[in-house]
């Protein structure tokens, strides 16, 4: 029961970033996206100062901490609430999370099977080629099939 949980949760997940890895988001501008539209709007940094209930010296600093990466998530939620913006934050997998597992599977099964195979050639008795690919493949459908928190 517990296994098919947990595949219901990485199928679910990677449903929800799918649409996020294939979507041509553009780069954020080196000033930041809040001073980006706040500039688009014309509206000043004083008129958003007021609107946050700071000085303009202070969103001048906000929009800074923003293009250097140095903002929370708190204050970029405010600068986007300011600006009637909706704040949308996502970590995106470069590759499905199930990729990602099956590599993993594949890197921790190739390093639990390199002490064997080479005390094996030591003995002239190392499996090599199709065979050694099949050990290896074996192993990590073994892995995938157990504890996830043994890939880590």
């Amino acid at each position: 029961m517990k296994s098919r949980l947990q595949e219901l949760k990485l199928h679910q997940t990677d449903a929800a970033l799918t649409a996020w890895r294939n979507a041509a988001l553009p780069a954020r501008p080196a000033t930041g996206w809040s001073r980006a539209i706040r500039d688009a709007l014309g509206m000043t940094a004083r008129a958003l100062a007021a609107r946050l209930g700071m000085t303009s010296a202070g969103v001048h600093k906000l929009e800074q901490a923003e293009a250097d990466d140095a903002i929370t998530l708190a204050s970029l939620r405010k600068l986007a609430e300011a600006l009637d913006c909706e704040l949308r934050y996502a970590l995106v997998p470069r590759t499905s999370l199930r990729q990602y597992l099956n590599d993993r599977a594949q890197t921790v099964a190739r390093e639990r099977l390199r002490p064997v195979s080479h005390s094996m050639s030591l003995e002239d008795q190392a499996v090599r080629g199709v065979a050694g690919e099949l050990q290896r493949d074996l192993l990590a459908q073994e892995l995938l099939r157990g504890p996830r928190r043994e890939l880590w």
